[in-house]
């Protein structure tokens, strides 16, 4: 790397490490639940926000710094010459602050179904490997998770007094797996069964009784929700 590459690689990192993301949020969070090395971090980022927000895992070592460096979080070392960070009283007022402030929407990423979404611009089965790459993905999440739940079962479960908070997102997780897994169990039975090829709705002549279907769903599941108290 030349030296003015560098510099400006320095630049961007300075500028990145100044502003608080979502994931500075999330891990200031779990500082909010007790102290951490960035070890004992990456490790609980894995276990409890790889189903909501797995880019939290990019970051996770430098976040902690980023979080001293605003002083919301503490670095000291311990008796087994590790560094541990804790939140400060000016890290639990900006997260409190955060809470308060509006989510931005909902934001499904997946890089399968970009593939999916551009596939007649390739094979059948490289859109089927990309389907079935969703339901791999979904697999791995449902043993994490189907881990994590049996812990609370068998009372293994870390932090019970936060139960409460943990069974509204375990609910949400366990959902998400299973619409992976009936989406991916759908497209690759359509796919393989009524599709030749990618190129044109030709290949598929029942494309256009989808959508009467997909209305019809909408429908029903509205019809099913519970009106909501004012």
């Amino acid at each position: 790397m030349q030296y003015e590459d560098k510099v400006l690689h320095f630049a961007v990192l300075s500028r990145v490490m100044k502003r608080l993301s979502s994931t500075s949020h999330a891990v200031l969070g779990l500082l909010s639940i007790r102290p951490w090395t960035a070890y004992e971090l990456s490790k609980q980022v894995k276990r409890s926000l790889a189903f909501c927000w797995p880019r939290a895992e990019r970051g996770i070592y430098y976040e902690p710094k980023k979080l001293v460096e605003h002083e919301l979080a503490t670095a000291t070392t311990d008796d087994r010459e590790r560094t541990v960070y804790k939140i400060t009283r000016k890290g639990r007022a900006t997260l409190a602050r955060w809470l308060r402030e509006p989510s931005v929407p909902p934001r499904f990423e997946s890089e399968a179904m970009l593939r999916v979404l551009f596939a007649d611009n390739g094979t059948k089965e490289e859109l089927l490997a990309a389907i079935r790459s969703v339901r791999d993905h979904a697999g791995v999440l449902r043993a994490q998770a189907e881990q994590v739940i049996q812990g609370y079962v068998d009372g293994r479960g870390p932090f019970p007094e936060r139960i409460h908070i943990i069974t509204l997102t375990g609910k949400f997780n366990i959902d998400y797996i299973a619409m992976l897994e009936r989406w991916a169990d759908w497209a690759e039975d359509l796919v393989m069964k009524q599709w030749t090829d990618t190129s044109a709705p030709a290949g598929f002549p029942g494309a256009w009784e989808v959508f009467p279907t997909l209305l019809d769903e909408l429908a029903a599941s509205a019809a099913e929700r519970k009106p909501r108290s004012p």
